[in-house]
């Protein structure tokens, strides 16, 4: 389950590293419209002189080769790296070929270079994004070289200074690489979080099919019922014919004896799934903390349950996967980093409940603390941190918080190192007793 985990997120960031061509495929008919109005525009109701014929073969190329990919793929197909980048790339060198023809970097579409380049870096694998901004810096280099004037108005021509393009390369340069790194890291956080979610799904999917295992073994009795009560009234009728044949008897009866075992053995299981449904899915909290803390008391650090409220009326709370698993990884996390001891401190009344788990470590970093609960924060060096800092307590702090809880990451008070972690619920989400 563990290689399940771990392996899934990796095989599904590498399918979200793949861009749909469907996608792609609107975005340059998006373009194709777009440039072929700003060419009308500019050729018959501004009148400009424009190379009308190259700048109409351009978009012409644009939107052949747009509908070559419409006919030759389906509209599900996802483009592999290198093809995404291909296609990008003939994204950019068009849409540079036609800024070219019209002015270089005069022309005021010239910041469109950078939408190629951010397309990349929000979807494309680092090394085929990092090529193609040194491919849009290249053409961007050319198109401050431009002969062809921007089209103006007749007998009016517009001259820009040197210093002038230099200063537009910079914006237009600038402007890429900052928003190419923002889509990057926007993209990546956005596919981390989307990873640990998965993993998170597993590992609860994982403890629901425990939970469930008594619910099947029932049903397994349920079914083996009829036929094991069959053979037995089929073994019965056998030894009563064969009484006298000393050749079968034996065996006739052993048929007997142990259909009759199997009987006894699931009507075993059916009362036990029947008479511990209730106490198994619904338990007092102190139980529920116990049954949490109950794996931990064996390891060479002290685990200290101190319950500040009393026992009679605590919450009776439901059998909930998340909610224990949540709770037993934060638990592991402490001893794991503790020194001597962890202590886990249970308190309710009528509004809340309350968990603080506290253990005599290190405490947190102070870099690290403003970071917990992010997914894939991976410092968990047993001399500055406290506790689990990567996937694990992620996925706990998700759990917990879907349940309705608050956590609260902190360093204990500065007399005391180590670390403490609260969990706070409204009684009512937690309490089954409660009407909600």
């Amino acid at each position: 389950m563990a290689d399940d985990v771990n392996n899934k997120p990796q095989n599904d960031r590498h399918n979200s590293r793949r861009l749909r061509l469907q996608t792609l495929v609107r975005l340059r008919w998006l373009a194709v419209g777009g440039q072929a109005a700003t060419v009308f525009i500019v050729a018959f109701w501004l009148k400009f002189p424009l190379p009308l014929v190259a700048s109409s073969l351009l978009i012409a190329a644009l939107a052949w080769v747009n509908f070559f990919l419409t006919i030759r793929y389906p509209p599900t197909h996802r483009l592999e790296p290198p093809a995404a980048f291909a296609l990008l790339g003939l994204d950019l060198l068009q849409l540079c070929a036609l800024l070219f023809i019209t002015g270089g970097l005069a022309n005021p579409f010239a910041a469109l270079v950078c939408v190629p380049v951010i397309i990349s870096f929000a979807s494309q694998p680092i090394r085929y994004s990092v090529a193609l901004i040194v491919f849009a810096m290249v053409c961007i280099t050319i198109l401050a070289f431009s002969p062809f004037p921007l089209p103006w108005f007749n007998g009016a021509e517009i001259n820009v200074h040197n210093v002038m393009q230099f200063g537009v390369w910079c914006s237009i340069a600038s402007t890429m690489v900052f928003a190419a790194f923002y889509a990057y890291r926007v993209s990546m956080e956005a596919s981390q979080l989307a990873d640990a979610l998965a993993a998170t799904e597993l590992v609860l999917q994982r403890e629901k099919h425990l939970s469930q295992l008594d619910g099947l073994a029932a049903a397994a009795a349920h079914e083996l019922g009829t036929p094991l009560a069959t053979i037995s009234v089929v073994a019965k009728e056998m030894e009563r014919e064969l009484k006298d044949d000393d050749r079968f008897r034996e065996d006739v009866q052993l048929l007997r004896s142990q259909s009759e075992r199997c009987r006894d053995i699931l009507k075993r299981l059916t009362s036990l799934s029947a008479e511990g449904d209730a106490h198994m899915r619904r338990l007092p909290l102190s139980s529920m903390i116990e049954e949490i803390i109950a794996p931990y008391r064996e390891f060479p650090i002290e685990v200290e349950l101190i319950e500040k409220s009393p026992r009679k009326g605590e919450p009776v709370t439901e059998r909930n996967a998340g909610i224990m698993y949540g709770l037993g990884n934060l638990i592991e996390n402490a001893v794991d980093y503790a020194r001597e001891k962890v202590t886990v401190t249970v308190e309710h009344d009528h509004n809340k409940v309350l968990i603080i788990i506290e253990d005599d470590g290190n405490g947190y970093a102070p870099d690290i603390l403003t970071r917990i609960g992010e997914p894939y924060v991976t410092k968990r060096q047993k001399e500055d941190t406290a506790g689990g800092l990567g996937l694990g307590l992620f996925i706990a702090k998700t759990l917990l918080e879907r349940s309705g809880a608050t956590l609260v990451f902190e360093n204990r008070d500065p007399e005391s190192e180590g670390a403490r972690i609260r969990v706070e619920w409204p009684r009512m989400l937690i309490d089954a007793n409660s009407t909600k």
